[in-house]
């Protein structure tokens, strides 16, 4: 093999990958544009599968019976019509004379309802546009051509209700008008009301069974997702096809035994809280008790942090509690989360787009939250700015703060019980590591996310979205 051919098959192997490439490339538009077009609901895309077949069940029939039932009818009829026009030519050619001619006719218009007239020593100009290719244009044509067998006009857009037939004649051309009526068929008209009309409650009666059938899975995902948000679910009534009541029954165990552990936890941590800090304020009640000494006022140190730590544990723990969804200005529980912080020396700056901003949540989780985030923004930052209002179906928070920031590889892990960043934010700071763990707990208990990133003024951006 020499070089160029070498050359050209390996240009051959690099151009069937990319011409593979281009292909499953194609596929999979396809496929994408194909999914947009789908209906999302699980109703519309119940009824696009009945739907559709009826639909090729109808473009079939419909088929057929045009191309074998009407043809066949229209061909008939077409036949009849012109086996009438060669009789009563044949019965012109066999009289004496023309005086014969309009009793012939009148008998062709009483028992054949052909309206006839002879324009003598006229001469048939035919007239291609007259003579649509339609279907009956095409069987009544072929039907005269073999049994008249005679030059022809045919003119079917004339008249409204007739067909205007011309045939030449050697004294003349005969004008024949026959009723509309004779070359259609009456049955097609039947067959397509019964058609559509069929077709119209076939889709009535499975979009009012398919709806009944959706409506239980509507109620699932809203008991569901009234669950995920903490709001009272109350009795969900199992109704539906029997895996939809699988479904039902499972959710109610599952809330059931969600509801049990986390009663039989809030119980536990009431227990714990006190016996912990029972022996805390033993403690304290002793050291305060003792002369004052570097010693001492170690151990009071100690004994504080204990403190803080438990009770930031016991506030992680616990969560919400019993809390009970309520409707709240959110505009007004944000002017008071900042009124607060600002007494601390921290310039915060506090923008709603809406006053007021009314939403269902649980005004002190969701405080406790908010204050955790404005806290931790306070501890390393001189400014922070709040920023709250529409976005698409939810409500955004943002919470803004010129500080140090925090790694985008981290912005997951702080998130964790505990955890603490050893760098950018070190312990000494204060905190414990519970605080944005609370603040994303009590977020998705209000089917919220709480996400981290680089703000605008250079240091950490927390974003919260509540759904609406």
């Amino acid at each position: 093999m020499t070089s160029a051919e070498g050359r050209i098959a390996e240009g051959r192997v690099a151009a069937e990958p990319k011409a593979g490439d281009a292909r499953r490339s194609a596929m999979r538009s396809m496929v994408a544009a194909l999914n947009r077009m789908l209906p999302r609901s699980l109703l519309g895309r119940s009824l696009l599968i009945i739907i559709t077949p009826l639909i090729l069940l109808q473009v079939v029939s419909t088929w057929v019976f045009y191309d074998s039932h009407w043809e066949t009818v229209t061909r008939r009829l077409a036949g009849s019509i012109a086996g009438d026009i060669a009789a009563v030519i044949a019965l012109m050619e066999e009289v004496s004379g023309p005086e014969h001619y309009p009793r012939i006719f009148a008998v062709a218009e009483e028992t054949m309802q052909l309206e006839m007239t002879l324009a003598p020593g006229k001469i048939l100009r035919l007239n291609p546009l007259l003579m649509r290719e339609t279907l009956v244009d095409r069987k009544l044509a072929t039907a005269l051509a073999n049994v008249v067998r005679r030059p022809f006009l045919i003119d079917t857009r004339s008249l409204e209700k007739y067909v205007e037939i011309q045939v030449q004649l050697p004294d003349g051309v005969l004008h024949i008008v026959a009723p509309r009526r004779r070359l259609f068929s009456s049955t097609t008209y039947v067959f397509i009301l019964w058609m559509v009309g069929t077709s119209l409650v076939l889709f009535a009666v499975a979009t009012v069974f398919m709806r009944n059938q959706v409506r239980p899975i509507r109620r699932l995902a809203a008991a569901v997702d009234d669950f995920g948000k903490g709001r009272e679910t109350g009795d969900f009534r199992i109704e539906g096809a029997t895996e939809v009541r699988q479904v039902a029954a499972a959710f109610n165990l599952m809330r059931n035994r969600i509801t049990r552990q986390i009663t039989q936890r809030t119980e536990m941590l009431a227990g714990v809280s006190h016996d912990l800090r029972t022996p805390l304020t033993r403690m304290k009640l002793q050291l305060a008790m003792l002369p004052d000494s570097p010693d001492t006022a170690d151990l009071k140190a100690d004994v504080a942090e204990m403190e803080k730590m438990v009770g930031g544990y016991l506030a992680f723990a616990r969560g919400e509690g019993t809390e009970q969804p309520v409707e709240v200005d959110l505009s007004a529980l944000l002017k008071d989360v900042v009124g607060s912080a600002r007494r601390e020396g921290t310039t915060i700056d506090l923008h709603t787009e809406e006053d007021p901003l009314p939403m269902r949540l649980r005004p002190d989780a969701f405080r406790r939250c908010v204050g955790n985030l404005i806290a931790n923004a306070q501890r390393y930052a001189r400014t922070v700015s709040v920023r709250a209002g529409h976005r698409g179906a939810a409500v955004e928070i943002t919470i803004d703060d010129d500080g140090p920031g925090i790694p985008p590889e981290q912005r997951e892990e702080v998130f964790r019980p505990f955890y603490r960043l050893d760098q950018s934010r070190n312990s000494e700071t204060g905190g414990i590591g519970l605080g944005l763990t609370i603040a994303r707990d009590v977020m998705r208990s209000h089917g919220g996310e709480l996400a981290l990133a680089e703000s605008p003024s250079g240091g950490l951006r927390a974003r919260l979205r509540l759904p609406v």
